[in-house]
């Protein structure tokens, strides 16, 4: 079992408030969830108006389609959100399925 998180580091160009931001944030959230069944919400840079720091994080069974599922998020971070992504990391965490609990 493969734990992935990765955090998208987001430049909202147009936003002159709060508001703004948050409709951003929230639009691209929603859609992340509904189009990759994963979590995603923002983790930081709250009170920053023209920045942004989503996670995004799910469970994988392999390495292959862990590293896949995160470059279909990132190509859709960027392609599909009113924002210019300035940056991004992930981490992979994997679990030992034989473990002794």
């Amino acid at each position: 079992m493969i734990v992935c998180v990765a955090l998208f580091e987001l430049q909202i160009e147009y936003a002159q408030s709060l508001k703004d931001k948050r409709a951003v944030v929230k639009s691209l959230r929603d859609r992340l969830q509904h189009t990759f069944h994963c979590s995603a919400n923002e983790v930081a840079l709250h009170d920053v108006h023209e920045r942004a720091r989503m996670a995004v994080s799910f469970i994988a069974d392999r390495t292959d389609s862990a590293d896949s599922l995160l470059d279909k998020i990132q190509q859709y971070v960027e392609g599909h959100s009113n924002a210019v992504l300035a940056g991004w990391t992930s981490e992979k965490l994997h679990f030992d399925e034989d473990a002794d609990l």
